[in-house]
Formats: C-alpha cells, structure tokens, sequence
C-alpha cells in the first residue's frame, strides 16, 4: 500500500497524531475539571494556576492539529465551537463573580461536540470555496 492510497485515519494513526490527540485531549479534560472543581469549590489561584496551563497549553496544542490540516476546520462546527469557548473564557476575568455559570457553559459547550456524530461535527456552518487544482 503506497502512502498515496492510505486513508487519512490510517495515515494519523501510523503517524502517531491519533496518540498524541488522545494524550493532549486527556490533559485538556484533566486540566479543566481540576480548574473548574477548583473554581467550584473556591481554591486559591496560586492551586488554580497550574490546572489553567494544562488546560490551555493543552487545548491549544490540539487547536494547532487541527489547524495544521487546513484553516477550514475554524469554519465547521468544531471549530466555531472552539472559538465560541475561547471567547466565553476571556470573558471569566471581566465577569469573575459569573464565572462558575461561564465555566460551565464552556464545558457544556465542549461536552456537546465532542460527543456529536462527526457529520455534525465537520458540518461547514459558513461556505467556503474550495480551490479547483
């Protein structure tokens, strides 16, 4: 089987990307349900601070993936649903006394495409125009 003829899930996997996803997905998990339960629970920042790095470095290492396979993944679903929770996180800071309801719709937010059928979850929710070769 030449590399021209391998399905791209295959190619992922024999690359290694599809362990590295689920290894930087975990500490994604990881890291925002400590920092949530932190929050939840009233910690102080200085326990919090490491928790909000995983988290961050983490998701944003798996945005890079994503966006290393082409910059139309911000324009499907995933994508505008990723954006939309980076958003409703910078708004934590500016709305500190909300943030438990902002935390949470994020997780819901996250919750909800990561476990939609994978149709919905690349379905292009702006049209884009893909270049004829």
């Amino acid at each position: 089987m030449t590399n021209e003829t391998v399905p791209e899930e295959e190619k992922a996997r024999l690359t290694g990307d599809r362990a590295l996803r689920v290894a930087l997905r975990t500490a994604h998990i990881i890291g925002f349900s400590v920092l949530f339960g932190g929050h939840w629970f009233g910690l102080p920042r200085e326990i919090l601070a490491p928790w909000l790095y995983c988290s961050v470095l983490s998701g944003a290492a798996l945005m890079a993936m994503d966006l290393r396979k082409g910059f139309d993944w911000l324009f499907q679903a995933a994508g505008v649903m990723t954006l939309v929770k980076i958003l409703i996180l910078a708004l934590v800071p500016v709305f500190w006394g909300q943030r438990l309801v902002l935390l949470t719709l994020v997780m819901v937010i996250g919750s909800v495409g990561s476990h939609m059928p994978g149709v919905l979850r690349h379905f292009y929710l702006l049209p884009i125009r893909k270049k004829s070769v």
